[in-house]
């Protein structure tokens, strides 16, 4: 049987071979991803999570590797406003009293206390 020093001797030789065939089919491996990203007209703004503007399965038309959609998403007028917290818990947690109930309340209220008991005053 192999000893220690044999073994990791291998595991060394066997880990410069992957390198070495990894820098050989990288080159490759980038030019194949160009091509193709040149094809279906990607671009690196579709590549980014949540901010691609184009939908999956949406057929390319011929010559409009570059160009992109015809309708623009509206944004709300509100997105992205800051809104006062309504109601503020005994370790200084706030709440605005938009989406789901936070735990630290949704915890106190289960204790037999009221959302109204939190309510920060004007």
């Amino acid at each position: 049987m192999s000893n220690l020093i044999e073994i990791q001797s291998q595991i060394e030789k066997l880990q410069k071979q992957a390198n070495e065939i990894k820098t050989r089919e990288f080159d490759k491996t980038v030019q194949d991803i160009l091509a193709k990203m040149s094809a279906f007209g990607i671009t690196l703004k579709d590549l980014q999570p949540g901010k691609s503007g184009k939908t999956r399965g949406r057929k390319a038309k011929p010559g409009a590797a570059n160009s992109k959609p015809s309708i623009a998403r509206a944004k709300s007028k509100k997105a992205g406003t800051v809104v006062a917290a309504k109601y503020r818990g005994p370790n200084g947690e706030t709440w605005t009293g938009r989406g789901l109930m936070p735990r630290w309340l949704a915890a106190l209220v289960a204790q037999g206390q009221t959302r109204d008991e939190f309510a920060i005053k004007n």
